[in-house]
């Protein structure tokens, strides 16, 4: 059965794009089909994945607009089992041309029930913010993967994104499910991350996944060469938390 996971943080910066990109990379190394949607108009998933940016006329954006079918914008990677369904700058618009759009909420989920069956998992890499976009990937969702960064100021922010869920679950799909938190760019020689951790798992009791993303150099080097982790250092730490953090997953989804 496939399942559609959103990555989603409104607060920049704290791993978002890495964890969508990688996730899938190694779910896809792990035998599974799947398909990544960029609904952030940087695009940088879409880059991080190999895809040129300059030469996608059309994007996820032309498929909401229903400008094209989805199926034809959806792009191979250097990975094979993985997709990208990639982003154009012209996405930055659609947060306001949805808002007199009937159903709103809902154009990305009916959009995806298009290709739906054709994929083991969709991860859709949220923007961040909680404007018309994050919403729409929210209610497209099965089920939501939070990043938390390992710092101070990291839970800022995450009582309105939780209280932002739980209007979704109350209003318009009650079945959307919190798969966890996982915590990134962690550095264990910090106090302070330790303290983070504490204060994280108040948040989440039963719902952190025990993989921890490291804070590495070569984690953010890699979208730079338009590599996933995986292919950039496959045997680096970085590269094995997000193999361990699928495998995590793959677990809780097939037992």
């Amino acid at each position: 059965m496939s399942r559609i996971i959103s990555v989603v943080n409104q607060k920049g910066g704290v791993g978002k794009t890495t964890t969508a990109m990688n996730l899938a990379a190694h779910l896809s190394e792990l035998g599974k089909f799947v398909l990544l949607v960029d609904m952030d108009s940087q695009g940088n998933a879409t880059s991080g994945l190999g895809v040129d940016k300059s030469t996608v006329q059309h994007g996820i954006y032309e498929a909401l607009a229903r400008q094209k079918r989805i199926h034809d914008v959806v792009r191979n990677t250097m990975h094979d089992g993985l997709r990208v369904a990639p982003a154009t700058p012209n996405l930055a618009g659609a947060n306001i041309e949805l808002v007199d759009v009937e159903r709103r909420e809902h154009q990305l989920s009916d959009l995806l029930s298009e290709v739906k069956h054709a994929y083991d998992y969709i991860i859709i890499d949220c923007p961040p913010s909680l404007g018309l976009l994050t919403i729409n990937s929210l209610v497209a969702a099965d089920e939501l993967l939070i990043p938390v960064q390992a710092e101070y100021y990291a839970l800022e922010g995450l009582g309105q994104l939780l209280n932002t869920i739980e209007l979704i679950q109350t209003h318009i799909k009650p079945e959307l499910k919190i798969l966890g938190a996982v915590i990134t760019m962690f550095d264990k020689r910090t106090r302070l991350s330790e303290e983070v951790m504490g204060q994280l798992y108040q948040y989440f009791p039963d719902g952190i996944f025990r993989s921890i993303i490291p804070r590495t150099v070569r984690l953010a080097e890699a979208p730079s060469f338009g590599k996933s982790i995986l292919q950039y250092e496959p045997g680096g730490k970085g590269s094995k938390a997000y193999e361990r953090l699928a495998r995590e997953i793959l677990e809780k989804h097939e037992g």
